[in-house]
């Protein structure tokens, strides 16, 4: 009986022994699904995952000053010059893409966005239009400033934009600060009181891909490629769609 119950501390000890600490940094909009994911990853693996969101320009930033991580998701274009880096290149994978929604208060009436000039109309027409601020790195933010130049409606937008510095959309229609909110889809989705109105019109809708990749300085590298192999599973696709984004 005692080499047994030695043994079985011993296993337990073990297992214990192989449970992970990770950090994973992801942008904003793949946080949702992420979170989804690693509770059953959690549960499965022993595995514990710390979450830290933020736009793809401030995690640029910090991945450049050195901060630590074992998995980040970005967009392949802020991914890419860290590959060979501080990122394993051979680990990089797609795992997501999202397009731009509207989205209004819960109970306010539906604005019309079926066509461009439907589109365009709304937002001329809307009290404050929020959005993120270009200058935070968003990729949102980014393509509507150069969206509201080419339709020709930059200046009117400026004079009652509500510039959201990273975070969710969708909080300034709730708490009244704005009218009518844009931003990626699965963020809009993730704010009680929010409405998504529907995806922009798709002459003009951008989706932004997302990718995947394990820290080359990962304490817990095998845990890590565990993770982002989660993350890159197919059969994901429908955890993809509830959340608001499609396989890549």
């Amino acid at each position: 009986m005692r080499i047994i119950l030695v043994v079985l501390c011993l296993l337990a000890g073990l297992g214990s022994a192989a449970a992970a600490d990770l950090k994973l940094l992801t942008a904003g909009a793949y946080k949702s699904v992420a979170l989804e994911l690693i509770s059953a990853f959690e549960k499965r693996t022993g595995h514990k995952v710390t979450v830290e969101n933020a736009t793809a320009g401030a995690l640029q930033k910090r991945i450049a000053g050195g901060e630590y991580f074992d998995v980040v998701v970005l967009p392949p274009l802020v991914l890419g010059p860290f590959l060979g880096g501080r990122v394993v290149e051979s680990s990089a994978k797609s795992l997501a893409r999202v397009g731009i929604g509207v989205a209004v208060k819960q109970g306010a009436p539906l604005p019309d966005i079926s066509s461009v000039d439907a589109f365009k109309k709304t937002l001329l027409a809307a009290r404050a239009v929020a959005y993120i601020d270009p200058a935070a790195g968003g990729s949102s933010g980014v393509y509507l400033a150069k969206l509201f130049e080419k339709l020709g409606i930059a200046p009117q937008i400026k004079a009652k934009s509500v510039l959201v510095p990273g975070g969710l959309v969708a909080e300034r229609v709730v708490n009244g600060q704005a009218d009518i909110a844009l931003h990626q889809i699965s963020e809009i989705l993730a704010v009680p009181g929010a409405v998504l109105v529907g995806p922009i019109p798709l002459e003009v809708q951008h989706y932004t891909e997302y990718s995947g990749g394990v820290s080359v300085g990962s304490r817990n590298r095998a845990a890590a490629d565990a993770l982002l192999l989660e993350f890159a599973d197919p059969k994901n696709l429908p955890v993809l769609k509830k959340r608001g984004m499609d396989e890549p």
